[in-house]
């Protein structure tokens, strides 16, 4: 099925690096979500972007965002290259400090896989990042600096997903911010069985409007 960009989001332009993005900005929102995809995905991710959906829907602005240009993929040390993704998270951030429409948002970050790690080493770098969600992340990508991480972090983890159970543990004891670690239970690593995603989504939403916007906006 071929992806339908949300009538609620708008394609921008971050450069330089020169790398493409969606923002979505719900009336009065209460901060700003910034999504670091994994390994072979985007802005046009449907998982993401039905996480997305939903923290609009609670009053939080989002920010999906191709941390690769089309060439620079091609070569695939990129995907895995942190300092890389993390760079680009970190230009995105300072990008979204100079629009108007959003630049009194507190700003957080929604890592999947390797986007994890990298939201984290750019939470590292910045301090003033207000939360890190992590769905099927690698956190441990970034273990050298999760105890100078100060953003309150949240692991999510599906039961069935055993390596990446063990990466998260280690990751999760490293941390010494606020944090929790979820293990969902009957969900593998892209969180594909039935109900799932509606745990990612509900999580995800209450960490971010708890530690960047207003709580009584949840749902």
């Amino acid at each position: 099925m071929a992806f339908s960009t949300p009538d609620d989001v708008e394609s921008v332009r971050i450069g330089p690096p020169g790398i493409e993005a969606f923002l979505g900005v719900p009336s009065d929102a209460s901060g700003l979500v910034i999504f670091a995809h994994g390994s072979g995905s985007g802005r046009f991710s449907p998982r993401n972007n039905r996480v997305a959906a939903a923290l609009r829907k609670a009053g939080l602005a989002t920010l999906l965002v191709d941390l690769l240009r089309p060439d620079e993929e091609q070569d695939r040390r990129n995907v895995f290259d942190i300092a890389l993704l993390a760079s680009r998270l970190t230009a995105a951030k300072r990008w979204i400090a100079e629009i108007s429409a959003v630049q009194h948002l507190r700003v957080g970050y929604f890592g999947a896989s390797t986007g994890a790690g990298a939201a984290l080493q750019a939470a590292y770098a910045e301090p003033d990042v207000g939360a890190v969600v992590s769905r099927g992340g690698r956190p441990d990508l970034a273990l050298s600096v999760l105890p100078e991480v100060r953003a309150p972090t949240l692991l999510l983890v599906g039961s069935l997903d055993g390596p990446v159970i063990g990466m998260n543990e280690r990751a999760f004891d490293a941390l010494t911010c606020k944090k929790r670690l979820i293990i969902i239970e009957g969900a593998g690593h892209l969180f594909e069985e039935p109900g799932t995603m509606d745990q990612v989504v509900r999580h995800a939403t209450d960490w971010f409007l708890a530690h960047l916007g207003n709580t009584s906006r949840g749902t």
